[in-house]
């Protein structure tokens, strides 16, 4: 028998994309591998888009959300 569902290959990361304390946007790679601050929502989309090759591995959070570049150490 044949399989209904495609098999999809796993996502090479999740980036998290919000706003920190101050108001700049921030991108944050779910294992602290990657990040950075900008100036604009549309800045920190296409860094996180360019990391990752799809604009499905990118979740806006609500909140606030600061950059933590120890994560990943």
């Amino acid at each position: 028998m044949g399989q209904a569902n495609a098999i999809h290959s796993p996502l090479r990361s999740m980036c998290m994309i919000g706003r920190d304390s101050k108001g700049r946007w921030v991108v944050q790679e779910s294992n602290g591998k990657y990040g950075g601050l900008f100036v604009s929502r549309a800045a920190a989309l296409r860094f996180a888009m360019f990391e990752n090759g799809t604009p499905h591995a990118a979740v806006m959070v609500p909140g606030t959300l600061e950059l933590n570049m120890t994560m990943g150490a």
